[in-house]
Protein backbone atom coordinates (compact mmCIF):
# COMPACT_ATOMS: atom_id res chain seq x y z
CA UNK A 1 0.00 0.00 0.00
CA UNK A 2 1.25 3.49 -0.82
CA UNK A 3 2.18 5.73 2.10
CA UNK A 4 1.04 9.32 2.15
CA UNK A 5 3.94 11.74 1.95
CA UNK A 6 4.31 14.77 4.20
CA UNK A 7 6.16 18.06 3.94
CA UNK A 8 8.95 16.53 6.02
CA UNK A 9 9.62 13.58 3.71
CA UNK A 10 8.90 15.17 0.34
CA UNK A 11 11.58 17.18 -1.38
CA UNK A 12 10.68 19.39 -4.31
CA UNK A 13 13.09 21.39 -6.39
CA UNK A 14 11.95 25.00 -6.29
CA UNK A 15 11.57 26.44 -9.78
CA UNK A 16 10.60 30.01 -10.55
CA UNK A 17 8.64 30.58 -13.73
CA UNK A 18 8.49 33.85 -15.64
CA UNK A 19 4.74 34.08 -15.01
CA UNK A 20 3.33 37.00 -13.04
CA UNK A 21 -0.11 36.99 -11.43
CA UNK A 22 -1.90 40.34 -11.50
CA UNK A 23 -4.87 40.73 -9.14
CA UNK A 24 -7.27 43.48 -10.15
CA UNK A 25 -9.08 44.53 -6.97
CA UNK A 26 -8.87 41.26 -5.01
CA UNK A 27 -9.57 42.30 -1.41
CA UNK A 28 -10.52 39.29 0.71
CA UNK A 29 -7.76 38.34 3.19
CA UNK A 30 -8.64 34.65 2.69
CA UNK A 31 -8.22 34.98 -1.08
CA UNK A 32 -5.03 37.01 -0.73
CA UNK A 33 -3.53 34.35 1.55
CA UNK A 34 -4.64 31.60 -0.81
CA UNK A 35 -3.11 33.42 -3.77
CA UNK A 36 0.25 33.68 -1.98
CA UNK A 37 0.12 29.93 -1.40
CA UNK A 38 -0.77 29.22 -5.03
CA UNK A 39 1.96 31.49 -6.34
CA UNK A 40 4.50 29.64 -4.23
CA UNK A 41 3.16 26.28 -5.43
CA UNK A 42 3.42 27.22 -9.10
CA UNK A 43 6.71 29.10 -8.82
CA UNK A 44 5.12 32.38 -9.91
CA UNK A 45 7.79 35.04 -10.29
CA UNK A 46 5.75 37.78 -8.62
CA UNK A 47 2.18 38.70 -7.68
CA UNK A 48 0.81 42.21 -8.07
CA UNK A 49 -2.15 43.30 -5.97
CA UNK A 50 -3.76 46.26 -7.73
CA UNK A 51 -6.21 48.52 -5.95
CA UNK A 52 -5.43 46.79 -2.64
CA UNK A 53 -2.99 47.53 0.16
CA UNK A 54 -2.00 44.23 1.76
CA UNK A 55 -2.09 44.07 5.56
CA UNK A 56 0.37 41.32 6.42
CA UNK A 57 -0.61 41.58 10.07
CA UNK A 58 -3.96 40.01 9.12
CA UNK A 59 -4.35 36.69 10.93
CA UNK A 60 -6.47 35.39 8.01
CA UNK A 61 -3.76 36.13 5.43
CA UNK A 62 -1.11 34.49 7.63
CA UNK A 63 -3.25 31.43 8.32
CA UNK A 64 -4.35 30.92 4.72
CA UNK A 65 -0.95 31.60 3.18
CA UNK A 66 0.80 29.18 5.58
CA UNK A 67 3.79 31.56 5.65
CA UNK A 68 4.16 31.70 1.84
CA UNK A 69 3.57 35.46 2.04
CA UNK A 70 7.16 35.49 3.31
CA UNK A 71 8.43 33.58 0.25
CA UNK A 72 6.58 35.10 -2.70
CA UNK A 73 7.67 38.41 -4.21
CA UNK A 74 4.75 40.81 -4.36
CA UNK A 75 3.82 44.43 -4.86
CA UNK A 76 0.61 46.02 -3.71
CA UNK A 77 -1.42 49.22 -3.97
CA UNK A 78 -0.77 49.41 -7.71
CA UNK A 79 -2.81 50.70 -10.64
CA UNK A 80 -3.83 47.78 -12.88
CA UNK A 81 -3.67 49.70 -16.17
CA UNK A 82 -0.20 51.00 -15.32
CA UNK A 83 0.94 47.47 -14.45
CA UNK A 84 -0.47 46.22 -17.76
CA UNK A 85 1.37 48.95 -19.64
CA UNK A 86 4.68 48.22 -17.89
CA UNK A 87 4.46 44.44 -18.27
CA UNK A 88 3.59 44.76 -21.96
CA UNK A 89 6.61 47.03 -22.43
CA UNK A 90 8.75 44.37 -20.73
CA UNK A 91 7.58 41.74 -23.24
CA UNK A 92 4.94 39.95 -21.16
CA UNK A 93 1.90 38.48 -22.88
CA UNK A 94 -1.13 39.55 -20.83
CA UNK A 95 -3.99 37.07 -20.43
CA UNK A 96 -7.32 37.94 -18.80
CA UNK A 97 -8.90 35.01 -16.97
CA UNK A 98 -12.51 36.03 -17.50
CA UNK A 99 -15.55 34.67 -19.32
CA UNK A 100 -16.31 37.17 -22.10
CA UNK A 101 -17.87 37.18 -25.55
CA UNK A 102 -14.30 36.96 -26.93
CA UNK A 103 -12.79 34.46 -24.50
CA UNK A 104 -11.52 31.07 -25.51
CA UNK A 105 -11.37 27.98 -23.33
CA UNK A 106 -8.11 27.74 -21.43
CA UNK A 107 -7.29 24.36 -22.96
CA UNK A 108 -7.72 25.82 -26.47
CA UNK A 109 -5.23 28.63 -25.88
CA UNK A 110 -2.24 28.40 -28.20
CA UNK A 111 0.96 29.87 -26.87
CA UNK A 112 3.14 29.88 -29.96
CA UNK A 113 5.89 32.18 -28.83
CA UNK A 114 8.15 31.72 -25.87
CA UNK A 115 7.63 34.84 -23.79
CA UNK A 116 6.71 35.50 -20.17
CA UNK A 117 3.03 35.52 -19.23
CA UNK A 118 1.00 37.83 -17.01
CA UNK A 119 -2.27 36.26 -15.85
CA UNK A 120 -4.85 38.85 -14.80
CA UNK A 121 -7.61 37.88 -12.40
CA UNK A 122 -10.38 40.05 -11.03
CA UNK A 123 -12.30 41.13 -7.98
CA UNK A 124 -14.29 38.53 -6.08
CA UNK A 125 -17.66 40.00 -7.07
CA UNK A 126 -17.14 42.01 -10.23
CA UNK A 127 -14.24 40.27 -11.98
CA UNK A 128 -11.66 42.18 -13.98
CA UNK A 129 -12.64 45.83 -14.38
CA UNK A 130 -14.08 46.84 -17.76
CA UNK A 131 -11.23 49.25 -18.58
CA UNK A 132 -8.60 46.62 -17.88
CA UNK A 133 -10.52 43.91 -19.74
CA UNK A 134 -10.84 46.18 -22.78
CA UNK A 135 -7.06 46.73 -22.73
CA UNK A 136 -6.09 43.03 -22.72
CA UNK A 137 -6.42 41.43 -26.16
CA UNK A 138 -6.49 37.77 -25.03
CA UNK A 139 -9.26 36.50 -22.77
CA UNK A 140 -9.41 32.91 -21.54
CA UNK A 141 -12.06 31.15 -19.50
CA UNK A 142 -12.40 27.91 -17.59
CA UNK A 143 -15.09 25.71 -19.15
CA UNK A 144 -17.72 24.93 -16.54
CA UNK A 145 -20.47 22.34 -16.77
CA UNK A 146 -22.81 23.23 -13.92
CA UNK A 147 -25.41 25.95 -13.53
CA UNK A 148 -22.97 28.51 -12.12
CA UNK A 149 -20.81 30.61 -14.45
CA UNK A 150 -18.17 31.61 -11.91
CA UNK A 151 -16.03 30.26 -9.10
CA UNK A 152 -13.95 31.60 -6.25
CA UNK A 153 -11.08 33.75 -7.50
CA UNK A 154 -8.46 31.61 -5.77
CA UNK A 155 -9.89 28.42 -7.28
CA UNK A 156 -9.98 30.05 -10.71
CA UNK A 157 -6.38 31.25 -10.33
CA UNK A 158 -5.30 27.72 -9.39
CA UNK A 159 -6.90 26.24 -12.50
CA UNK A 160 -5.55 29.08 -14.65
CA UNK A 161 -1.98 28.73 -13.36
CA UNK A 162 -2.09 24.96 -13.73
CA UNK A 163 -3.42 25.23 -17.28
CA UNK A 164 -0.70 27.73 -18.19
CA UNK A 165 1.98 25.52 -16.63
CA UNK A 166 0.94 22.75 -19.02
CA UNK A 167 0.94 25.13 -21.99
CA UNK A 168 4.39 26.47 -21.17
CA UNK A 169 5.80 22.93 -21.19
CA UNK A 170 4.43 22.46 -24.72
CA UNK A 171 6.52 25.31 -26.17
Amino acid sequence: MAAQLTHDNTHFTAVKSHTILVCDGVTSPANIGGLFRLCDSFGVKEVYFCGTKIDLSSPRIKRTSRSTHLLVNYKDDLDTLEVLKQLTKQGYKPLALELTTNSEALEELDILEKRPLALFIGNEKTGISKKVLASIPTHVHIPMHGNNSSMNVTQAAAIGLYGLSLKIKEI
